[in-house]
């Protein structure tokens, strides 16, 4: 085999297809993110970023910069190894005891990324719990799906939020057979939410254990931040909460807030945490003074809500077409990679507007789409640059809108 030619063609039928990805070179602006300085070959130009994953802007927040300034200042930049061997620095002891009293849980345990959490997390418990079966939602991120094969267990997929097919999945099992229950909260492609309490209630009546992926909801949702789960009063009800602290919380990493014994399980058993260099002590104090602001501070939240109904009205207004959800995240339905990516193209050069197509294999093909995320620091100006500029190329691409019967 040539391998150079096997890789070659392999990326050119990507290209073909649409779904060939090309990461533009952005800087933020500090102080004035969600702006950013785009860099393209010799040429620079300003950008909006509409596609950012730091929800709230926390990324520059004061508070946060200072403590990852102190903590460099006082104990340098790496962790200067795995938590297991010398790794393991005050900076990550006080961070999962603020994870751990967000949730309500006896414990947290931090990861690298939320990738690495739901890998090591599911793949660990699932693997080492006896003839343990997991119960996974159709549309779980691909983490806690690589999570699971690697563990080898069985796994049965119920179809997405449909609670009736996984209680059916239930109800064929013995009561005593150890079950694992893998759903999120907010879906980051769609936005819908997952029926949590009732998934509850199925894992109380058939003896499951819950796991629940909050990775987009973390920060955003709940009187002090702590996800759909507090929000509705559910957190005690569940087995494993997971989060990031690489989305509202604007810093790195992941983890899982539970019980003492389960933590403590997964931090002797999980490849994916001993043999890890800890994130370095200034990233986790950064993150710990995120956690530590957002549980007092509500302003964020509220302004971030309505943010989301100002961008979404105004969509509506010109016939844009996106998903309805009662969620943070905006999808812009395209349903072409080709288009997706052409519009996505000129809304930058043209427009200075960055928002990454999301083409197949992160949403199934035919539903490309524009995923919109807007912030509490995008000004009113802001939206109506973006607004503007969907409703000009909606227009010069013949593509269809929404009647306004139907919004």
């Amino acid at each position: 085999m040539n391998y150079t030619d096997f890789f070659t063609g392999e990326l050119d039928r990507l290209r073909d297809d649409g779904n060939y990805r090309v990461f533009a070179d952005l800087q933020r602006k500090r102080g004035s993110f969600p702006q950013a300085l785009n860099r393209d070959g010799d040429q620079k130009r300003d950008v909006t970023i509409w596609c950012s994953n730091d929800y709230l802007g926390m990324g520059q927040h004061e508070n946060v910069l200072g403590a990852m300034h102190e903590a460099i200042d006082t104990v340098g930049a790496g962790a200067g190894g795995t938590r297991n061997i010398s790794g393991t620095t005050h900076q990550h002891v006080v961070l999962e005891q603020e994870l751990a009293d967000l949730h309500g849980k006896e414990a947290a345990l931090l990861f690298t990324s939320g990738y690495v959490s739901n890998w090591a997390a599911l793949g660990t418990l699932a693997a080492r719990i006896p003839d343990c079966l997991v119960l996974s939602d159709a549309l779980n991120h691909a983490s806690m799906i690589e999570g699971i094969r690697h563990s080898r267990a069985e796994c049965q997929r119920f179809r997405h939020n449909d609670v009736e097919h996984l209680e059916e999945l239930l109800k064929a099992q013995p009561l005593d057979r150890p079950k694992l229950i893998a759903f999120e909260s907010v879906y980051s492609m769609d936005g819908d939410i997952g029926p949590i309490e009732e998934i509850c209630d199925l894992a109380d009546k058939y003896n499951a254990m819950t796991y629940l992926d909050e990775v987009h909801a973390v920060g955003l949702y709940g009187p002090r931040g702590g996800g759909i789960a507090e929000e509705r009063g559910l957190m005690d009800r569940l087995t494993v909460i997971e989060g990031t602290l690489g989305k509202a919380f604007g810093v790195m990493g992941g983890y899982i807030a539970a019980s003492t014994a389960l933590c403590d399980f997964i931090r002797s058993f999980a490849s994916g945490f001993i043999f890890t260099t800890a994130l370095p002590p200034a990233v986790a104090a950064g993150a710990a003074a995120s956690v530590r602001h957002l549980k007092d501070s509500s302003f964020e939240r509220a302004q971030h809500k309505q943010r989301v109904a100002q961008v979404r009205a105004r969509l509506d207004a010109v016939g844009i077409p996106h998903t309805d959800n009662d969620s943070h995240i905006i999808p812009v339905m395209v349903g072409d990679p080709v288009k997706c990516k052409y519009l996505s193209d000129i809304l930058l050069k043209d427009h200075g507007i960055y928002i990454q197509p999301i083409n197949y294999p992160t949403v199934p093909k035919g539903t490309e789409r524009l995923r919109i995320t807007p912030s509490p620091v995008h000004s009113q100006a802001d939206i109506d640059n973006l607004v503007g500029a969907l409703e000009l190329l909606w227009s010069q691409c013949e593509l269809a809108r929404i009647p306004m019967a139907a919004q």
